[in-house]
């Protein structure tokens, strides 16, 4: 190939194939913006009447008929959303193509969708901890899945971002079900194209920080989002709390760079010192002072292997289920969400239990429950419904303190 026509070839097929975009070849200071070309229409839903699609029968449950997340309807289309007025949608990133350890997570949403034994739609949502049900006070479907080009990061997460921004463009929060942490630099990004840069805030539950630099020859990894975001002033340092850190990275080099853009993160050696509770009201503090609007970023592998074994860079010593559980809770109550993902779920490393994609759907039901809890006004600290907390001590110590004090009623 001579000079000319190597100049020729990189005009055709190089920097501005429609499919790569400019800075495909170069690291890029930030992904694109608008959301023309989002993807989430196609010819098979052209002349419908719009509006959510039911594809399951009242009350199935969770492991009969169509596998929607919580058997809820489905809405295909910006306008489906938009008429069904929806609160929360639901969606799926299947990509696992920059993940550098385990692969699979790529099989992450369907399986936090076929795990589920419990249904949904027509059947009680009822939390037991706080007596909300979700379902009954908020409109939720499963949006699909975001398109995916194999093999092509760049277009990929363009895509991402444009499928996420139409949830956020109609007005519902979106709740992402990942695929590798790579893809919260384009599902947030989403979040402040249309609040803002720097409007959002994220809190960020992970065993790693996720703010490493570019490897070579590369555009991204599930290493780098936390970086990405803040490199491109879509969420600045400051509005980062990060939870959970904890093993053999990053490097003082790394930790360095976070305090200079005045990250606020909280270790697991913090966290076994001083109790999972003191650290998640300081979480929650610093999140309520820190933006306009809160995203949760949730990689399972922040919660110990004993919880979550089926992940892609699993680190012994994290959070347990119930700690996860209740600060997702928390934070979607007290604080509010935009958004939230969960992510780094790889089904081939699950055990036959499928103990870590059961745990990333309660996740998610334990953020629609918190969502709920805000629309009705219980933001109150860590709120407990009172039937939930019980008498308070045991059938004996009652009867023990009922004897020592005549005149209580215990």
């Amino acid at each position: 190939m001579t000079e000319h026509t190597h100049h020729a070839h990189d005009e055709q097929h190089g920097h501005h194939h429609p499919d790569f975009g400019e800075g495909f070849w170069q690291q890029p200071p930030r992904l694109g913006s608008g959301l023309e070309g989002h993807g989430a229409v196609d010819d098979w839903n052209v002349g419908r009447k719009p509006g959510p699609i039911f594809v399951n029968r009242r009350a199935e449950g969770g492991f009969s008929g169509i596998q929607t997340f919580a058997k809820l309807p489905v809405c295909l289309t910006p306008e489906d959303l938009v008429a069904g007025k929806m609160d929360v949608a639901v969606c799926g990133v299947p990509w696992d193509a920059t993940a550098s350890g385990r692969s699979g997570t790529n099989h992450g949403p369907m399986a936090i969708r076929s795990c589920d034994y419990k249904g949904g739609y027509g059947r009680p949502h009822f939390s037991l901890d706080v007596h909300v049900d979700a379902f009954e006070v908020l409109n939720v479907c499963d949006y699909g899945d975001a398109p995916i080009k194999v093999g092509n990061t760049w277009a990929t997460f363009e895509d991402i971002r444009k499928f996420v921004g139409t949830i956020v463009d109609s007005g519902a929060i979106p709740i992402i079900l990942g695929g590798d942490h790579a893809t919260t630099w384009p599902s947030a990004t989403a979040l402040a194209d249309h609040y803002g840069y720097g409007k959002v805030g994220i809190v960020h539950f992970d065993a790693h920080a996720d703010t490493g630099p570019d490897s070579p020859g590369t555009l991204a990894s599930h290493g780098t989002p936390m970086r990405k975001l803040i490199e491109s002033g879509a969420v600045p340092g400051k509005n980062f709390v990060q939870v959970g850190l904890r093993g053999y990275w990053p490097d003082q080099e790394v930790l360095d760079w976070m305090g200079e853009r005045q990250m606020r993160t909280h270790f697991m050696a913090e966290i076994n010192r001083d109790g999972f509770d003191k650290v998640l009201e300081r979480a929650v503090d610093e999140a309520l002072d820190q933006a306009d609007h809160l995203y949760i970023s949730l990689d399972i592998d922040v919660a110990d292997p004993a919880y979550a074994p089926g992940t892609g860079t699993p680190e012994p010593g994290g959070l347990t289920s119930i700690n996860v559980l209740t600060a997702v809770r928390r934070l979607a109550a007290e604080v509010g969400i935009v958004g939230m993902d969960v992510v780094e779920v790889s089904p081939p490393y699950d055990d036959r239990g499928e103990i870590t994609a059961l745990l990333a759907n309660r996740a998610v039901r334990e953020a629609l429950t918190g969502i709920a809890m805000r629309r009705k006004g219980l933001t109150e600290p860590d709120y407990l419904h009172p039937t939930a907390l019980g008498p308070g001590h045991s059938r004996a110590l009652r009867h023990t303190a009922a004897a020592a004090d005549p005149g209580n009623p215990a």
